[in-house]
């Protein structure tokens, strides 16, 4: 006989834990099955340890700098398996925690791979058997996983994926990173401070697509200081790989080059984890590998609901959690619930110098048909910035100019990551540009520079 509950989760990353920890806070009997790690790609093998890593690059950049700051350091070097083995442990801790959590919260966990049998049915095969679940409502949490790419495969020996970068069988040399959204240049990043000889290549006609031009263009002139190579509209058309050595054949402008590498990232996008999930014979629609839903999460099948990854786009933790929780509250029977709005959650990239945005571009913004007041703000103008050795970067928000609206901000430059996180609050809150040109900001901050962009915006600006 079936084990019942009102709520099964099926994926145990940033937006299923969520929903079923959300869940269990409302009363809901809840259980959640996973196929692999606790805390899913974020935790295990994407956001967590990937920042661990380009922590160390951090350091290990900032200690290649010591004299810039009257300090004198000898013998500068890294160990790889140390860093990589730092970055372990820190997704293990995370890892393990989110079992404490799923306990804490009295959550049922099941360890396995889950097939929907039918409406309110879920099979588990598990280390033991097969266990037999039921519930009203389920919540499809699957995420996403690497895209390949015929000829691009990742071997684990040459041609990598992000899981073999981050648990790397040898330090490249001559590293070719193939994409530029936020994973390959992470990794670009990382393995370029690091020492490597690093080119980039992007089909699109500018690296960080999904940016602001303005910002993509900015982070394109700081990669190439760093010695960076990067070549957009080009496409690797094929891989020749060798016991040492790739040779990759690269269209550009309709002429096919050929260059060696001995290491190749593929970071090409993902593909939704939508296979023998037994969503065709539920009816579920799927799109392009991901499940089609509307603003609530609803699949259009009655109690079956899809978050995250597997949901499309943005592919992003936070995104993938705060849905869990809307998930969650809906089958709670609460009756204000608000849907998550994309246009309204940051994306932010940790390379060197680090990206961050919220809302629309300044060229999205014209396209949607808004009159729209631009402002601008170096780091060089800012006096945290200077001390701190970091006055490369700049901030830039676009407002409707009718209303004072926020439509988007777009950030470049160190700790954007967590500054970004002001003007996100600030969407939220609806806030206008008066609102913001009202605002105290402490001295000395980077987030100064916040509000001398919108200062800039409407000819205000002090500090430049």
């Amino acid at each position: 006989m079936a084990d019942t509950y009102d709520m099964i989760v099926i994926g145990a990353g940033p937006g299923g834990y969520v929903a079923a920890i959300r869940g269990a806070q409302l009363g809901l009997k809840v259980a959640i099955v996973e196929r692999e790690h606790m805390g899913g790609i974020c935790l295990n093998w994407g956001c967590i340890p990937t920042k661990a890593m380009l922590r160390s690059s951090e350091v290990f950049h900032l200690m290649e700098r010591a004299k810039d700051f009257g300090l004198s350091a000898e013998g500068i070097g890294y160990d790889l398996d140390a860093v990589v083995k730092r970055s372990r442990g820190v997704a293990k801790q995370l890892a393990s925690g989110v079992g404490h959590l799923m306990k804490k919260n009295k959550v049922t966990t099941v360890m396995g791979e889950a097939t929907l049998t039918g409406k309110g049915k879920v099979s588990v095969k598990t280390d033991k058997g097969t266990e037999e679940l039921s519930a009203k409502n389920i919540v499809l949490a699957t995420g996403a996983r690497a895209r390949n790419l015929p000829g691009l495969e990742a071997d684990g020996e040459r041609v990598w994926s992000y899981k073999h970068a981050l648990q790397p069988p040898h330090m490249p040399k001559k590293l070719l990173v193939i994409g530029s959204g936020a994973i390959g240049i992470e990794f670009a990043s990382f393995y370029n401070t690091l020492g490597a000889e690093t080119t980039v290549v992007e089909v699109m006609d500018r690296i960080l697509p999904v940016e602001d031009p303005e910002i993509s263009a900015f982070a394109k002139k700081a990669f190439q200081k760093q010695k960076m190579t990067i070549v957009e509209k080009a496409i690797v058309k094929q891989l020749d790989r060798e016991k040492d050595k790739v040779t990759a054949h690269i269209e550009v402008k309709g002429k096919v080059e050929t260059h060696e590498f001995d290491t190749v990232i593929s970071a090409v996008g993902i593909v939704g984890n939508v296979e023998n999930l037994g969503l065709e014979e539920m009816g579920v629609k799927v799109d392009r590998t991901h499940v089609v839903v509307d603003e609530y999460c609803r699949t259009g099948v009655e109690g079956l609901y899809a978050i995250g990854d597997i949901a499309g786009a943005p592919w992003l933790a936070h995104k993938a959690s705060h849905e869990g929780t809307m998930v969650a509250e809906l089958i709670a029977g609460k009756n204000d619930v608000h849907p998550v709005r994309p246009e309204s959650i940051a994306g932010c990239t940790y390379c060197q110098p680090q990206v961050a945005s919220v809302g629309y571009s300044e060229e999205k913004a014209k396209e949607m048909g808004y009159e729209v007041k631009v402002g601008r703000f170096p780091f060089i103008g800012n006096g945290k910035a200077i001390a701190l050795g970091e006055a490369e970067g700049m901030v830039k928000t676009v407002f409707d100019a009718k209303t004072g609206e926020l439509l988007g901000a777009h950030m470049i430059g160190a700790e954007v990551t967590e500054l970004i996180q002001g003007y996100v609050v600030g969407r939220q809150l609806e806030t206008t540009e008066e609102d913001l040109m009202s605002t105290v900001f402490p001295h000395p901050t980077l987030s100064e520079m916040m509000h001398e962009s919108v200062l800039d915006a409407y000819d205000r600006v002090i500090h430049i």
